[in-house]
């Protein structure tokens, strides 16, 4: 055990293990309320990314837009995605403030500033069809913010993505028919005419990783290039309205 706190947001907590996913080395993780796992880095070789949807995320980007330059990105962590995204113009928001300096003291974060902020509302000041990308990794004890999954945000994220632009989120639920996963991507598909769903493979009612995506044109995946993430295909679920469209 490195650090912990509770933070206005979060239970915080550092550790270092020598086990990890039933994978052996030398491993230092951020972890969330509820054992929710946010961040990891191999300290054997820094540079490699060591969970799997941050590395689907990235195929699915250059897969379906090889010259893609401007993303926002919501949620922070260790700050794996800033910093493999440093070469291009990104923009990320963190909620909560000492997330960003757990990355720069126990992770070495030194990539792209981070604004401290609500991201939904810092990305509603953006200026419009500008981004190729906008990708959700917000968590709370309870999950995605609801803010980020009701259909008055999909609203604001597709005035901000160019014709060609994507939203992406990765969000958490129980395998197989999940009812709040499965009204997530409803409402994402009501906004977007291509939308396709994919999570790594569980056991039963177990807690599952899945990436949602929504976009204007089809969405293309390389399945060998995906991580061990497999396409599922939910179940219409019902519509979450926000509060401006309720």
């Amino acid at each position: 055990m490195l650090y912990r706190n509770k933070s206005e947001q979060h239970e915080l907590t550092v550790y270092e293990t020598g086990k990890l996913y039933e994978e052996k080395g030398h491993f230092r993780v951020l972890q969330f309320s509820d054992e929710a796992v946010q961040g990891v880095m191999d300290l054997e070789e820094p540079s490699r990314i060591v969970l799997e949807y941050p590395r689907a995320m990235l195929h699915l980007m250059e897969r379906n837009n090889p010259d893609y330059n401007c993303v926002f990105l919501v949620g922070h962590g260790i700050g794996t995605l800033s910093s493999h995204l440093s070469d291009r113009q990104i923009k990320v928001a963190e909620l909560d403030e000492e997330v960003v300096e757990i990355s720069q003291h126990f992770f070495g974060y030194d990539g792209p500033s981070v604004f401290v902020g609500d991201g939904r509302a810092l990305l509603e000041r953006e200026k419009n069809g500008i981004y190729d990308y906008i990708v959700i990794d917000a968590f709370t004890a309870k999950g995605t913010p609801e803010q980020f999954t009701n259909s008055s945000f999909f609203n604001v994220v597709k005035q901000k993505l160019h014709t060609g632009g994507a939203v992406m989120l990765n969000v958490f639920g129980r395998s197989g028919n999940d009812y709040l996963v499965n009204a997530i991507f409803t409402t994402l598909s009501k906004a977007f005419p291509y939308t396709r769903a994919f999570a790594l493979p569980a056991e039963p009612n177990e807690i599952q990783n899945r990436i949602l995506v929504g976009s204007l044109h089809p969405i293309d995946a390389q399945v060998k290039q995906m991580a061990g993430f497999i396409e599922q295909f939910l179940e219409e679920g019902y519509i979450i309205h926000g509060a401006v469209d309720a």
